[in-house]
């Protein structure tokens, strides 16, 4: 049977471009022992994706030349020579951009009445690392201030609702005052700045009025350095990400390392791959808020697997609303 998929075969050198992919025609697989077919439904866009292209090393190996780009997958097994698979299951883990893959042995299989959004934009990585970087690195407090840049994404959506169940003024940072509106009026969130004010110092000043305990960063960008500066003594930056530096050619500097000294900051940076071992405890705390009602989401839906290569780079435009998925 012959399926479409999009091939990665150059690696950028600053921005993603349409040419650094290929879209082929290729055919099913026949199964060996204990493989299984899988018709995805959906695909997942990430920020990491751009750093699965750099060759420089990573958490994980770079995307290779002539393989099919990398992603996080969900689907159906069609066909099966995995008795732990049956053929019908639901099941989701790292795959490609492709209509069919093999599906592995540490894929997960899922239950089918859970809709797809609340899979990909809660009970996936997003709600994983949202999990890690909060309650393992971090390590809030009730009544402590929590700010998140990249607020409105997958992850920092989550961070804050889950910031506020645990009893933090939680700020967002965001790029757009319609994703600033929903992050007050529908999550919850105490106040959200648009990062493209041009008076953005006073308002972070005016939001923090106590200081900063814990940073949550997502971005990088001018807003480092601001919150950087409201940091209290003995605080914490749970470093998540740096989406405004994955396209440039030289990365921006960082705050004075004097500063960590004298305010006794922790700065940790974390990949969710190294935490896998935590996924129980955060499926736990997840499922309660869902069921209370103290946890939304909103998923941002391309059609069509040719829409993720133009689509990818929503990501680092901030155009995207919500968590980013291709429906296949």
């Amino acid at each position: 049977m012959e399926y479409k998929a999009i091939r990665f075969v150059k690696r950028p050198e600053t921005e993603i471009t349409p040419d650094i992919f290929e879209t082929v025609t290729l055919q099913t697989p026949e199964l060996a022992d204990r493989e299984y077919l899988v018709k995805q439904t959906h695909i997942s866009l990430d920020p990491a994706m751009r750093t699965w292209m750099s060759e420089e090393p990573g958490y994980i190996e770079p995307v290779a030349i002539g393989d099919v780009m990398r992603c996080l997958g969900v689907g159906e097994v069609v066909e099966s020579r995995n008795p732990d698979f049956p053929v019908g299951s639901r099941v989701a883990g790292v795959s490609g951009w492709a209509e069919y893959v093999l599906g592995g042995e540490d894929w997960q299989i899922v239950p089918p009445e859970l809709p797809v959004e609340a899979l990909m934009c809660v009970m996936n990585l997003p709600g994983l690392t949202a999990y890690v970087g909060l309650n393992v690195v971090a390590r809030p407090v009730a009544g402590e201030t929590i700010v998140i840049s990249g607020a409105a994404g997958s992850v920092g959506s989550l961070v804050g609702q889950m910031a506020k169940a645990e009893g933090l003024r939680v700020i967002g940072v965001a790029g757009t005052d319609e994703k600033c509106q929903w992050l007050e009026e529908e999550l919850g969130f105490d106040k959200a700045i648009n990062y493209r004010s041009a008076n953005l110092e006073a308002q972070l000043a005016a939001a923090t009025p106590d200081g900063v305990d814990i940073y949550f960063e997502n971005t990088g960008g001018p807003i480092q350095q601001l919150v950087f500066d409201c940091m209290n003594r003995f605080g914490r930056i749970s470093v998540c990400g740096m989406i405004s530096d994955y396209n440039r050619a030289t990365p921006a500097p960082g705050p004075s390392w004097v500063d960590i000294n004298l305010k006794a900051l922790r700065v940790e940076g974390f990949v969710v791959v190294d935490h896998y071992d935590k996924a129980p405890q955060a499926v736990e705390m997840l499922t309660s808020l869902l069921q209370g009602g103290k946890l939304k989401y909103r998923a941002h839906t391309l059609h069509g697997l040719d829409s993720a290569i133009e689509g990818v780079n929503l990501l680092f435009s901030g155009e995207n609303k919500g968590k980013l998925l291709v429906a296949l």
